[in-house]
Parts: C-alpha cells; structure tokens; sequence
C-alpha cells in the first residue's frame, strides 16, 4: 500500500466491525483516525481490481467519517452531489462484503442508490443536483413538522453549474434549515490561514457566541435606531473579517450562514465544526471544507485528474493493468480528425463542460488553445454558448456525454435548432456505456433529439464513418448531432482524405430477398455479422446502413422493404421514440404496411456492466440479432 508518508501499519481492523454508522459513533477519536486509513486501503485495493472513482472518493474519506458521526443518519438525510465520492459511505452502511463487486454486473453500484441502502438518500450520477434535492427535502420537513437534519455535500466543481447556484438562491431565500457542505479540493489556503479560520469556525459557531451574539442583537434593537446603526456596523465588521479571510461573502449574500473554510481531513476540526453547525437550529448554512484529491495515495494525490475515474491497476506502480490491444476510440479518432479539421478551417472551436480529456478535446485545447473552451459543468451554457459563436460566423463543435447533452435540450431546440445555427453536437458515449450504470447510459438520444426541426443526426458505423461525418456536419450550413459510442472502434482502416458526405443517403451493404436488417451505427458491424451467419442457414438478409436517422434515406429503405416483405430495425438505444420508431413512420407514411420487428432497450432503466453483456442481454449483439431474425421469419 502506498500511503503518503506512512508506512504500512498493523491495524485494529475497525472497519470488518463496523455494520452502521451506529457502531461508528462508539469509536473514540484515534479510533476514527485508525478507521480513515483501513477504509483508503479497502478502497484502494478494491478500485485498482474493478476500476471507478479514485480519487475523489479517497479525498473525502474523514468528511465522510465526520459526517456520519455527527449526524443521525440515516435519520438524518445525507446527499452525495454526483455520487463519485460515495465509496467510504458504502463502506461505513453496511456494503463492506459487497464492495469487491464494485460497479461489476450484478454487484453494487458506483454511484448511491436507494434500493442498496436506507442510507442512500437519492441517486445521484449527474453533478450539481443535491441543494436542490437538499431544499426540497427541508422544505417538506418544515410543512410535516419532521425534525431532521438535511445535509448536501457538492463539489467545487459541480458549483460551477449554474443549478446550484439557482438552489442556492432559493434555499436562502426560503430560510429552511439546511446544511450544505462544500468539498473543495482545488483551492489552495496557507497553513495559518487554514489554521485560523478552522479556530474561527469552531468558536464562532459554539453555543455560547451564538447566544451572545444573539443577546447582543436583541438589546441593540430595543434601543430603536440607535440601536440598529450600531447592530449594522458590527455586521458591517464581521463581514469584512470573514471576506479578508474567506470566500464567504458570496454565500452570505445568498442568505447562508458561511462556516470556514477548515481542513477536510482534521477530524479534531471537523467533528466539533459540524457539531456545532448540527445544533445550529434555524436557517441554512453552508460549509466550506478543503481536502486533497487522492488523499491517501501517493500517486492519485500527485495526478488528481489522471485517478478521478480509473480502470484497474498496479498498486505499486500506479500503472493501468495490461489491457489487450484494440483499435483505437472513437473518442481519439473524434479528436484527431477534429484537430485535422481545424488546421485548414480557423473557424472551428471546440467546446467542452469540463471533460477535456473524456470527450478527446485535449489534443485540440493544446494545438489551438485560443479556439478552445471548457465552460465548467455548465451544459446549458455550453450550448448557447456555441450559438453564440455560431451566429458570429464560427464553427463551434460541443463535445458532450450523450446523458449531460439530456441537461441542455431546450438550449439545442430554443438557441441553436430555432435559429438554424450551424452548431455540431458531437455526442460521445451514446448507447450503455458499461460499468457508470444507469446514470450514464446514453440511450434517450435518439427518442430526445429525432422530433427537433432543422437538426441533422448522424450514426457512424465506426470510426472511419465518424472522421467523415464531422467532416460533413462542419460544413453543413445548420445544427447536426453526431452520435458515436464509448469504447474501441471496429479497427477499420481510416481514410487519409476527409470527405462530405451526401447528407440523408445511407448505404445497401448487403443484398437479400428474405429480411432487411436496419442497424443503426455501432450496431450495423453486428448486424453484418449476423447476415453472415444467416446466410449459412439458407436466410438472405440484406443489411442498410442508414448513417442519418434525420434526414432518414427514405427511398432506399422503402425499396428494400417491398423487396424482402420484412424488416428488423437495431438500435444502441431505448425503443420508444427511437430509429425502429422512425422506421416504422416512414413505411407508413409511404403505404408499405410489412411486418417491422425493432430491437433495443425495453422501457426499463439498464443497471451496470460491460457493454458487450448489456448488448447480449438486450439481444441487439450479433448472436440476438440472428436469433430474432430466425424468430421473425418463422412467426
């Protein structure tokens, strides 16, 4: 194990005797700080086999411990903004037998969920949700006379989202009794800066200078405006000690009572700082603690961003374990081909909400840094944002999750689809995405984005389609969507010339007079390989690639259907609403009533596992789709 300046220590071997944050709260000080160092090893140990949120979970391990000592949870209701800092929380309710089965198929979440434990207030994969959760459930409280304590923890960077600020506003303005902890892990605050406000904290917030201050409020008011002037001045004075110090200003005018910032990883600080905020009985308050990304582990605190999602690993070393070669991403070639595109059209930009990396835009931000943009966990603005660039004359390109660009679909139909804008949405990570869950699966896209007008959508076959088809939707004179999967590409050779593509043509593949399979993107590979199959048993299938679901190749696909009097749609997506829907309007709308069979995501949320086991258990792999094809022609 490699702890930061520690060696290895024989423990007590707290955590095997810790079921609930009840047996928690039976531990003495140096117990807790004993536990803090078992929970970072079990955590380390189990991320480096199944890989997930590193970093940000080690970082927040003594907050979590503090929190649950202090607060009756689950009683008391604790919310996990984003829910990547949840793994010591899992540990410390009741899940250390289930933790080796970490976001693996079957086993327990990433992220929290409330069918795994009482002790998961609500499920939380996207970031900047939880002072609105938090506002809701102390508004309910209040109306039910329910006494309880809410506690939302949310990241620096989820405060970047203007949701937040949006809950912020209305928490303060309600006055309800909240608590709201900031974890922030990026600002940097001196030793005797930390030092003297950690002090301040736990004094300013301890009974006997709330009731002073209280005290003191009350006999300045009786004196009329005598009284007030001065009750203002002193007000006046204390907030300018906490704005030399402090952020705090900023929450104060948002009507929070602003508590820090003090060390998150101090237990002697934190357990008495938030006893106090507990007992704290009327209005919201906010928090702010700072802590180290990766605490704990030496190489996770020297590269946070590199260990905030990590597949498995050496310990030792810190180095991804040997993965088989494949061919590369399609979020790499994205990346390369969009930075191949902008050396010769300088009004390309790329755009990203904080996923520079994730989304392949980090080549691009170093060759063109003046054309790049990471707008923070801010989907919304990102995408007017592009329009605004857009209406400029430039040529933005938003690289986006599939399940984030769900945050900002009145911006594309209101900003950017309205106007006409030639902004390119190129959305990563459609379809399941693996071990994330259900949080993260892209599968709402295509139902979300096929009614937009004006909206062009793409769906590359694999990664030499993709490079041409952001080649195409930067040239088009309005919106396109380009929807491309996680993971390897198909290892298809790529062209060294880019080319536009015919907008609304697909492509006949495969002839046949016996069925047409119509795969829409990653799924038509399978869907050749299951003709492939079929054709061994006597089946003639032909197989359309359609590239665009709008517009959809309308005169290719009718003929094809009257040719083979059946038709079987495939789709890395939710059926309702999606390319099987688009199918079927278009055979009606042009008189062809043939049987249509689609195959994808039933209406149900997909839980976490490896793609290639989500795609087999929805049948829409090589082998489901020969054996609904043989189904179908049967029945």
């Amino acid at each position: 194990m490699l702890l930061v300046d520690k060696e290895p220590l024989v423990r007590k071997k707290l955590l095997a005797g810790i079921s609930s944050p009840q047996d928690l709260r039976e531990l003495a000080l140096a117990d807790l700080e004993d536990l803090a160092e078992e929970l970072r090893e079990s955590i380390i140990e189990t991320v480096a086999e199944t890989g997930g949120h590193l970093a940000p979970s080690l970082g927040v391990v003594e907050l979590t411990l503090a929190l649950h000592y202090v607060f009756d949870t689950p009683k008391d209701k604790l919310i996990w903004d984003v829910g990547h800092q949840a793994y010591a929380h899992k540990l410390l309710t009741g899940r250390l037998a289930r933790f080796h089965t970490l976001r693996q198929y079957g086993g327990i979440s990433g992220f929290p969920k409330r069918v795994e434990s009482e002790y998961d207030t609500i499920e939380t994969g996207h970031s900047s949700t939880s002072i609105s959760f938090g506002a809701g459930l102390a508004a309910a409280d209040r109306i039910r006379k329910n006494r309880r304590k809410v506690v939302a923890v949310i990241g620096d960077g989820a405060m970047t989202a203007g949701m937040a600020f949006e809950a912020l506003n209305h928490a303060g303005g309600m006055d309800e009794d909240l608590i709201v902890v900031l974890n922030d892990n990026e600002m940097s605050i001196s030793e005797n800066v930390g030092a003297l406000s950690s002090f301040m904290s736990r004094r300013m917030t301890g009974k006997t200078v709330r009731r002073l201050r209280d005290h003191v409020e009350e006999r300045l008011l009786a004196l009329s405006t005598v009284g007030e002037n001065i009750l203002a001045l002193l007000r006046k004075s204390e907030e300018c000690t906490k704005a030399f110090f402090t952020p705090g200003m900023l929450f104060e005018a948002l009507k929070f009572k602003y508590v820090g910032p003090i060390s998150g990883h101090q237990l002697e600080d934190l357990i008495p700082t938030l006893t106090n905020v507990r007992d704290h009985n009327h209005g919201p308050v906010l928090v702010h603690v700072i802590t180290t990304k990766g605490k704990g582990y030496v190489h996770a605190e020297r590269q946070p961003g590199s260990y905030h999602g990590v597949g498995s690993f050496d310990i030792a070393s810190g180095k991804p374990r040997a993965q088989p070669e494949t061919a590369p991403s399609y979020t790499k070639v994205f990346g390369q081909a969009l930075c191949r595109i902008a050396e010769t059209n300088p009004c390309i930009v790329g755009i990203t909400a904080a996923m520079p990396d994730g989304t392949g835009l980090a080549p691009f931000a170093a060759a063109f840094p003046e054309r790049f943009f990471d707008v923070g966990i801010a989907e919304q603005h990102a995408t007017t944002f592009a329009a605004g660039l857009a209406l400029a004359g430039m040529r933005p390109c938003l690289a986006v999750y599939s399940s984030f660009m769900q945050r900002a679909m009145d911006q594309l139909i209101h900003d950017v689809c309205l106007p006409n804008l030639p902004v390119t949405i190129a959305l990563d990570r459609s379809g399941v995405v693996g071990e994330d869950g259900p949080t993260h699966h892209g599968v709402f896209d295509l139902a979300c984005l096929r009614p937009i007008p004006n909206l062009t959508l793409m769906m590359p076959a694999d990664e030499n389609e993709l490079q041409h088809m952001l080649y195409t939707a930067l040239n088009l004179g309005g919106p396109a969507v380009l929807r491309y999967p996680r993971g390897a590409g198909c290892g298809v050779a790529l062209d060294a010339e880019l080319k536009v593509l015919p907008v609304g043509r697909g492509e006949l593949l495969r002839a046949g007079s016996d069925l047409l399979l119509l795969p829409a993107g990653n799924r038509v590979h399978p869907a050749l390989a299951a003709a492939d199959r079929l054709a061994r048993a006597g089946i003639q299938a032909a197989v359309i690639n359609p590239r665009f679901l709008k517009p959809l190749d309308e005169r290719l696909i009718c003929a094809w259907a009257r040719k083979t009097g059946k038709v079987l749609t495939v789709e890395d997506g939710c059926i309702a609403g999606g390319f099987g829907s688009a199918v079927m309007q278009c055979l009606q709308r042009h008189g062809l009533y043939v049987p249509v069979r689609t195959l994808g995501y039933q209406d149900a949320f997909i839980e976490q596992g490896p793609q290639a086991t989500l795609w087999r258990e929805a049948g829409i792999d090589s082998g489901g789709i020969e054996q609904s094809a043989l189904a179908f022609l049967k029945s």
